[in-house]
């Protein structure tokens, strides 16, 4: 096409075309081919490309609304979620409160059964040596019975018998003072 060109614009005796020369017969029918493909592009293609401009359209809007619902619905999740952590949170505490109480009550109680404990320890630590000091007492008085008796004994030798002896002697250790 362009050698076609080449050989015209060479050719002396062909007119050199313009552009700014308007010839009417070429613009008449460049008019009528543009409208018969016009009309055909407007008769079977256009009804199409609106069509598939507007489905594109609808889906678009359809889906900036689900974009939109998406993210409320995330937000509202995210909301949901920060209240239960709150939640969660305000939970942990009160079950921390608790166990720590429990256990601060727990000490107290093992305290005071220790307190106890101790106390009936004591008590009972008492019992026993007063216990063993009545024993060492009548143990006591028993040796100085009878070693009273043997000195008496030996001293009257036969003026008095044994069992009036051991009376008297008795009732001399009752006399003494308890402690």
């Amino acid at each position: 096409m362009l050698a076609t060109y080449i050989l015209l614009l060479l050719a002396e005796d062909t007119p050199t075309p313009s552009l700014l020369k308007v010839e009417p017969g070429l613009a008449f029918w460049t008019v009528v081919a543009f409208g018969i493909a016009f009309g055909i592009l407007y008769k079977y293609a256009w009804p199409a490309i609106t069509t598939a401009m507007e489905t594109r359209e609808e889906k678009i809007t359809e889906s900036m609304e689900r974009a939109e619902k998406a993210l409320a619905e995330a937000k509202q999740i995210s909301a949901d979620n920060e209240k239960a952590r709150r939640e969660a949170e305000q939970e942990a505490q009160r079950i921390l409160r608790e166990a720590r109480d429990a256990s601060e009550r727990l000490r107290a109680d093992e305290l005071d059964k220790t307190r106890a404990q101790i106390k009936q320890a004591q008590e009972t630590a008492q019992a026993e040596i007063e216990r063993e000091k009545q024993s060492a007492i009548e143990q006591l008085r028993a040796e100085v019975t009878e070693l009273a008796i043997q000195a008496a004994g030996k001293i009257l030798q036969e003026n008095m018998d044994g069992d009036r002896q051991r009376k008297l002697v008795d009732k001399f250790i009752d006399d003494l003072p308890k402690n």
